[in-house]
């Protein structure tokens, strides 16, 4: 018997999620463009959890580019030892926060190029920061939402770039910011990478049968 097709299933996806998850907050705490690609260069290899238990720790001390800058690195490494490789992600913050000052008026930069020639930030950094602040339509892709892509059918890309351009593909650009976030809390709560039951994941009963 056929598979379902790709586009039925983006569209039972999208309808699924859309169901569930009317409305997503993002998922790390922030107040504005910097303190947000701080909080997401720390989420790298980090649960969001502990992200956001460590971040208002570091902005009680500096929560702009100016006062980090005069922080020092050891002082930073400090703080975020918990979301682990702090040696490397202190220097980063501190790098990062002196450039947004020399080149860019203190001001985080509203382009996928400038943001990805900062120190400690990949193009999922900046893609998240595109679409969560600055409301700039891009599909961050991380580990899990390549790992449902893959129990989807919906990519078979070996990396998170072929799985980003697949999706990007599949879905309307205007559904990107929020379905990315709607794949991540849908990932969380029914689809794990251990643990999963696909008696309760309603979304891998569906696209994985046949028709």
């Amino acid at each position: 018997m056929p598979t379902i097709k790709l586009e039925n299933k983006a569209k039972y996806i999208i309808e699924t999620l859309e169901q569930l998850y009317p409305e997503v907050p993002v998922p790390l705490q922030h107040k504005d463009p910097y303190t947000l690609l701080i909080a997401v260069l720390l989420s790298a290899q980090c649960t969001d959890e502990r992200v956001n238990r460590i971040t208002p720790l570091l902005f009680a001390e500096a929560d702009n580019p100016y006062k980090m800058k005069e922080l020092p690195v050891q002082k930073i490494e400090e703080i975020i030892k918990p979301c682990g490789l702090s040696p490397t992600k202190s220097k980063a913050i501190s790098q990062l926060s002196n450039i947004l000052i020399e080149k860019h008026n203190g001001e985080v930069p509203k382009s996928f190029e400038a943001l990805e020639k900062l120190p400690g930030v990949g193009h999922k950094t900046a893609s998240v920061v595109m679409s969560q602040a600055f409301g700039i339509p891009a599909f961050p892709v991380d580990t899990h939402i390549h790992r449902l892509a893959q129990r989807w059918g919906l990519s078979n890309g070996k990396n998170v770039d072929k799985t980003e351009k697949d999706l990007k593909l599949i879905f309307r650009e205007s559904l990107w910011n929020k379905l990315h976030l709607q794949i991540i809390f849908y990932g969380r709560e029914y689809c794990p990478a251990r643990g999963h039951d696909v008696n309760k994941c309603i979304i891998c009963q569906h696209v994985n049968t046949t028709v």
